[in-house]
């Protein structure tokens, strides 16, 4: 019998050969680490919709959508259009413009917290700008961030907490960079109100919904926390929601928790997949990159504002254009709902067939965790996080993984998560349709039964 990985080979010549090419060009064959896959990732030719074409001409069903930026899928006609014009007039003013006022416009009327806006070209420059600007305001050097929850790669944000202690590590950061970071367990808020209470940070940083955009949940309940610890103290609380921001919500998940940050990194959806990030909050904190008639302060505490691509005009059009369609809220429920049915269908199939394992999510995200015992949803979506202590990050076992993923690749079927590190799940846009749920429900079933056969899943 063929197995999954002989399947997937006979399935994906072509990516294959490029595959092969591209090892000469990049590292390890990739441009992104997400997209490593074995023996070979898909290289895809065209998309649209919920869907795209690989070169191999498999037409798949997307769950990965650009990453979690594209709430209206591929090639939207609204956002086609509003590029396809823009280029006309220009990708690149070196200049103010007028759309980068529409587009700030809508991002206020859509955040709750963002008074003011900074934009920038990426999640990682806009979680780069607000620690630099807690910093600054605060006249501390120390950042709380949580274990596992990312951030971009801005070197105080990298790296893991090695065992007993509570600064990170990471490959070609120097450990003075890192001294001033302390990695804390998400659910420990008693050394997190130690830390706080010696009056030397300057920021706490966390992902809302939990780390690695809610791959372990986080108890909302603690944000409320967090937000009435770090204001007794003096200290900026910064939500990075550029996977969550106007996903969970609107608004974001601080919307949805009814929790205002001091300030909020975003990215992704913002720009309507396009490049694009944003630091936006309270003005107080923003104001410290505005230029003054003092030349002491532009000197020497002013926080410099550059970035070649920042809010450009490209850019702009796009967030624009994809923004304006969120305050009926009805591309949420589309996308919600179809989530919703995939989550919970997902689990009666593991139920049906005594695999252990479970699906979770929050809104329109989802992520699967096969081979484990775990709670599932009781009613939606949500994993019960109060009666389960979760003190590790849940991955899946490597070997599992990557048969999960090219399983589901052989059933045109691609999800989000790094087979590698053990994790898989994906993203639900307002464009999927119930014959996509009902060929992903197929395409689930039909690799567990084929995992249960190879003996990879028992």
């Amino acid at each position: 019998m063929i197995t999954i990985e002989e399947r997937f080979c006979e399935l994906h010549p072509r990516s294959m050969a490029f595959y092969e090419r591209s090892q000469h060009s990049f590292p390890s064959g990739i441009t992104h680490d997400v997209r490593l896959l074995r023996p070979s990732p898909i290289y895809v030719e065209r998309a649209s919709g919920s869907r795209k074409w690989d070169v191999d001409g498999n037409e798949i069903v997307d769950y990965v959508m650009g990453h979690g930026a594209l709430l209206l899928g591929h090639s939207h006609p609204s956002l086609i259009e509003a590029v396809t014009e823009q280029v006309d007039k220009g990708t690149h003013y070196g200049a103010n413009h007028e759309l980068e006022l529409s587009w700030s416009r809508a991002v206020g009327d859509l955040m709750p917290s963002a008074e003011a806006v900074c934009f920038t070209s990426s999640g990682t420059e806009a979680t780069q700008m607000a620690i630099r600007l807690a910093r600054a305001y605060t006249g501390r050097d120390k950042i709380i961030k949580f274990d596992h929850h990312f951030h971009g790669w801005t070197d105080c944000l990298v790296g893991r907490r090695a065992q007993g202690s509570a600064m990170p590590r990471a490959p070609g950061v120097p450990q003075g960079t890192l001294i001033n970071t302390i990695s804390v367990h998400q659910s420990d808020l008693d050394t997190v109100r130690k830390w706080l209470m010696a009056r030397e940070i300057a920021a706490v940083i966390l992902e809302p919904t939990g780390a690695s955009w809610g791959t372990w949940p986080l108890d909302s309940s603690l944000l409320a926390e967090l937000r009435t610890i770090t204001k007794q103290i003096g200290t900026l609380l910064i939500f990075d929601e550029v996977v969550t921001g106007f996903r969970v919500s609107s608004g974001g998940a601080q919307q949805q928790y009814n929790v205002m940050p001091d300030l909020t990194t975003l990215a992704k959806i913002l720009a309507g997949g396009l490049p694009g990030g944003a630091v936006v909050g309270s003005s107080d904190f923003l104001s410290m990159i505005e230029f003054r008639e003092d030349a002491e302060w532009n000197s020497h505490r002013r926080v410099a504002h550059p970035g070649t691509y920042n809010a450009n005009p490209l850019s702009a059009a796009a967030g624009i254009a994809m923004l304006s369609q969120l305050g009926n809220g009805q591309l949420h429920l589309r996308a919600d709902g179809h989530n919703r049915r995939l989550v919970m269908e997902m689990n009666a199939i593991l139920a049906r067939h005594g695999v252990a394992g479970c699906v979770y999510g929050l809104a329109s995200y989802f992520h699967i965790l096969l081979g484990k015992d775990c709670p599932r949803p009781i009613d939606g979506v949500e994993w019960p996080i109060q009666k389960i202590a979760l003190r590790n990050y849940p991955t899946m076992e490597g070997t599992l993984a990557l048969s999960f993923r090219q399983a589901m690749l052989n059933h045109n079927v691609d999800l989000m998560g790094q087979a590698s590190a053990g994790v898989a799940g994906g993203f639900v846009s307002a464009v999927h349709t119930d014959d996509d749920i009902d060929r992903t429900l197929v395409a689930f079933e039909a690799s567990l039964k084929e995992m249960a056969t190879e003996k990879v899943l028992v």
